[in-house]
């Protein structure tokens, strides 16, 4: 079986208060690490933005508003459409705000690509192996 999941999507960016504009977002999973999804936001071949998310969050996002640090997501209805907001909050800015933006995905996509990843892991089949992650951190250090 494949541990890996892939999926690329055209999400909508809004960055501050201008217009949405289509960005594709390259969802990854991986079963070594069982509870991450990565995002990676890209427009014109250059990569904007890398984000791990944890993939329970992303679950309940699509069904209700979770998170209350750098990202927090939740579902909305907007001309006739089903998706999740996925806000982020980066770096601290020159004038002491912090960069901001918000995208918007098809939910019934993100739904598909989680559906993917359970078949690949169960929830509440994930495994961490301590030892492995010990021995990752002590090569490091």
């Amino acid at each position: 079986m494949n541990s890996l999941v892939h999926h690329t999507l055209v999400v909508q960016l809004q960055a501050g208060e201008a217009e949405r504009c289509p960005v594709f977002a390259h969802l990854g999973y991986d079963a070594a690490d069982p509870f991450a999804l990565t995002l990676t936001f890209s427009h014109d071949g250059h990569v904007l933005a890398r984000w791990t998310l944890d993939r329970e969050m992303v679950a309940e996002g699509l069904l209700r508003p979770v998170g209350i640090g750098d990202v927090r997501l939740r579902p909305v209805s907007a001309e006739g459409l089903e998706e999740l907001r996925l806000e982020f909050l980066g770096d601290p800015r020159a004038d002491g705000d912090r960069h901001h933006a918000v995208v918007f995905a098809w939910a019934p996509a993100v739904s598909a690509f989680l559906r993917e990843t359970h078949a690949v892991v169960a929830p509440g089949r994930e495994e961490f192996r301590v030892d492995d992650f010990l021995a990752e951190v002590i090569d490091a250090g």
